[in-house]
């Protein structure tokens, strides 16, 4: 069964599904985006996701041409077609600026592409969780605040991919990306937590970090525990000190990190709480 795609209204074969090279999300990156994933077709916190995709989209004057709960149920209608209906899923969700000139100006794209594609989950390789994840600080800072908010998930993640380049250059998975302050902002695709004496610990969203859903979820089964949770402005040297330290994502979930800069975090392996709210976290997903 060839793969379908949602676009604008209707399933094409994945063979056939195309948008225009005058689409502004192609030529300029001006659009937005979502990373979704459903457990047993379940999908995990559809609302926050879609919430989130139209508040970029409203931030960067995009009429998303249809409700959210028309979108979700676009969602579903795709996994169904794709024989999804009932396994675990990555979902990535796009509205673009839709089709114009080679100008720069947005008035000239008459309406928003909307896409959805859906497929089975590609997981990360089992042993990044057994091991843990090697990190390196990369120069390629986090574009700053004051020129693009990071809580617009747009298209344009050429920033994200500079410094994913880097760290793969230096045999790393994932980087660290600073601010222009030099404190730690979050990975390449990843928020970025550490356990610091009983207490866990993540950048606030005033040093330029994408707030994400799986980031939310965790400090909240953190709570759930007793755990203190505290955002806070963190540079190098607490992840130096660091007792563990883990990134959360939709594709990553909770996945160790071990040694950031050539330098052991902790004992250089998965840590305790690390391996516990991992758990948690696949025990929230199993609900739905």
């Amino acid at each position: 069964m060839s793969l379908k795609v949602y676009i604008d209204g209707k399933l094409v074969d994945r063979e056939h599904a195309a948008v225009s090279v005058f689409d502004h999300g192609l030529l300029y990156g001006d659009g937005v985006f979502e990373g979704i994933r459903a457990y047993g077709g379940k999908v995990f916190r559809m609302g926050e996701h879609i919430q989130r995709l139209y508040n970029s989209a409203k931030a960067c004057l995009i009429d998303v041409p249809m409700t959210q709960a028309e979108f979700k149920k676009a969602i579903l209608d795709t996994m169904a077609a794709n024989g999804l209906a009932d396994k675990d899923t990555y979902i990535r969700a796009v509205v673009t600026r839709g089709v114009g000139d080679l100008g720069l100006d947005p008035r000239k794209c008459v309406r928003p592409t909307v896409f959805i594609i859906t497929a089975e989950i590609q997981l990360y390789p089992p042993e990044f969780y057994e091991k843990g994840l090697e990190l390196v600080t990369v120069p390629t800072q986090r574009v700053p605040q004051v020129a693009l908010s990071p809580r617009i998930k747009s298209l344009n993640y050429l920033n994200n991919i500079l410094a994913k380049l880097e760290a793969i250059r230096a045999g790393c998975v994932e980087a660290v990306m600073l601010n222009s302050k030099g404190e730690v902002c979050e990975g390449t695709g990843d928020n970025i937590f550490i356990l610091e004496r009983g207490t866990l610990k993540t950048p606030p969203p005033d040093a330029g970090i994408l707030e994400g859903v799986t980031r939310n979820a965790v400090m909240e089964i953190a709570s759930g525990m007793g755990m203190p949770v505290r955002e806070c402005v963190l540079t190098r040297y607490d992840l130096y000190m660091a007792d563990e330290c883990f990134l959360t994502g939709t594709a990553a979930e909770v996945i160790s990190a071990v040694s950031v800069d050539g330098r052991k975090i902790g004992d250089g392996k998965p840590g305790k709480v690390t391996k516990q709210l991992l758990a948690k976290f696949r025990e929230l997903t199993a609900k739905g």
